[in-house]
């Protein structure tokens, strides 16, 4: 099968053609924590691209074609080894990103968990009722791989977005490419290696490289396209991938409704969520909106509460120098009065967590995913207002209520536009519990069993059994 990306006939129709110079220039790779140079990376162009997807598409009828008990036992043992390379693969992430090792080792076991769960999950199986529909007739429905999965991510959680994406997929029975985020290779590179050795040759193999390399894999001979990142690369990615199929998720701006009557834990779990990562989530609490009886407690109570967390002994420092000078951009047009920052370090890409309130609505603050550890307070006049403000961004991934009345969260969590929505607790996640976004974030589901049907097709078969009666 031809695969070239500039071949009518290579793979799935609709995708467009994408060139590029047949090498790049060598990227230097520094360690966020330092500024120091750490290693180079050679972004992958045409040729590799290709390579990679041709050896991912020969894989594919032998990997789809094992039981779903055979895709479990080789999966598990990629879990084994993920588990007892845990240290490495901690080190590679705090080198690419600046994680504290306490982090890094969580999000690491959490990767094994994710590929133990999805092998698990789909030899449960589910599909829509199967049966004498017609007449005469009997029916079912088999639930298919989609193919090649070209799955890109980004660099706040390189190793877990890419196991969020490749697990599902993988266990599902396809095969993947995946293109991790150019400062951050190095997690993605050893789970590749491990993958070679678990699941054999081309089912899972990763393709380093910049922003060109990424546009070469989606528009290559692959079958669906599963992105992480900004709105506006998701918008090209949708617009690269023509008719295949896309699993988007494009980021958050998550709305914090505190109330009155909030419990006392409020402000230590809204700063230690806020700051986890250096505030580098897609689902991390960004917008407090109180009521006017509240407000002036609520900036006192995170203001004291930031102040606790510390850059560089509680959390890390920012990714890259690209999103040191944004995050300090947005700061800097605030129209806040209140302005407060923690102690902390100040130098490099460290930041420290940053309060800010008395600001109009339309604040860049406000309106913008700062993508660093970063509150911003909004004062609301009664709850209906407070929904509008939290409703009012394009976004729409993940919100939390924070009040002692049950009934009353339970109510506002059900009213508020998100796909993911926490009553007194932020950015609380599990393997079983879905996670995916709405309007501006995207579309499509990561975690839980729901997400195996992003990377399956359903195929209704239907069988006549004689004569009519």
């Amino acid at each position: 099968m031809d695969t070239s990306t500039d071949s009518p006939d290579a793979g799935p129709a609709g995708r467009a053609p994408v060139s590029a110079p047949v090498s790049a220039p060598v990227l230097d790779l520094a360690d966020p924590r330092t500024g120091r140079l750490r290693g180079t990376l050679e972004p992958a162009r045409a040729e590799r691209v290709t390579a990679a997807v041709t050896a991912a598409r020969g894989a594919l009828p032998a990997w789809r074609g094992l039981t779903p008990r055979e895709r479990e036992r080789r999966l598990d043992a990629l879990a084994d080894l993920v588990e007892e390379y845990q240290e490495a693969y901690a080190e590679r992430e705090q080198a690419g990103t600046g994680k504290p090792l306490a982090e890094a080792l969580g999000e690491v076991r959490q990767v094994a968990d994710l590929f133990r769960f999805y092998a698990g999950a789909a030899r449960a199986g589910s599909a829509p009722a199967a049966g004498r529909y017609v007449p005469g007739h009997e029916s079912w429905v088999r639930w298919e791989p989609v193919g090649v999965i070209a799955a890109v991510v980004p660099w706040n959680y390189p190793l877990l977005m890419a196991a969020w994406r490749c697990a599902p997929a993988l266990a599902a029975g396809n095969t993947v490419v995946v293109k991790p985020a150019e400062t951050t290779p190095d997690s993605v590179a050893l789970l590749a290696e491990h993958a070679r050795q678990a699941l054999g040759e081309g089912v899972l193999a990763d393709l380093p490289g910049d922003r060109t390399t990424g546009r070469l894999l989606v528009a290559a001979a692959v079958d669906m396209i599963a992105f992480t990142g900004s709105a506006a690369a998701g918008a090209e990615v949708a617009a690269l991938a023509g008719g295949r199929r896309t699993s988007l998720e494009l980021g958050g701006n998550s709305p914090v409704l505190v109330l009155p009557d909030a419990p006392a834990h409020t402000w230590a779990d809204l700063a230690a969520a806020c700051t986890y990562n250096a505030g580098q989530s897609c689902a991390a609490p960004a917008r407090v909106i109180t009521l006017a009886e509240n407000h002036d407690q609520v900036v006192a109570e995170l203001t004291a509460a930031l102040g606790a967390r510390q850059a560089g002994r509680d959390f890390g420092p920012l990714n890259n120098p690209d999103q040191a000078a944004r995050y300090d951009r947005i700061v800097a047009a605030s129209g806040a009065k209140y302005s407060v920052a923690a102690p902390g370090r100040t130098d490099g890409l460290w930041r420290p967590a940053r309060l800010l309130a008395e600001l109009p609505d339309d604040d860049p603050a406000v309106l913008a995913e700062v993508f660093g550890p970063l509150l911003t307070v909004q004062r609301a006049a009664g709850l209906q207002e407070a929904l509008a403000l939290a409703d009012g961004v394009p976004q729409a991934l993940a919100a939390s209520v924070w009040t002692s009345d049950l009934a009353a969260g339970l109510d506002l969590a059900a009213r508020l536009n998100a796909g993911e929505a926490w009553l007194n607790c932020h950015l609380v996640q599990s393997a079983e519990l879905p996670h995916g976004g709405r309007g501006a974030s995207g579309s499509g589901t990561d975690l839980s069993a729901l997400a195996l049907h992003e990377y399956q097709r359903p195929k209704t078969v239907t069988a006549r059994l004689g004569r009519s009666l």
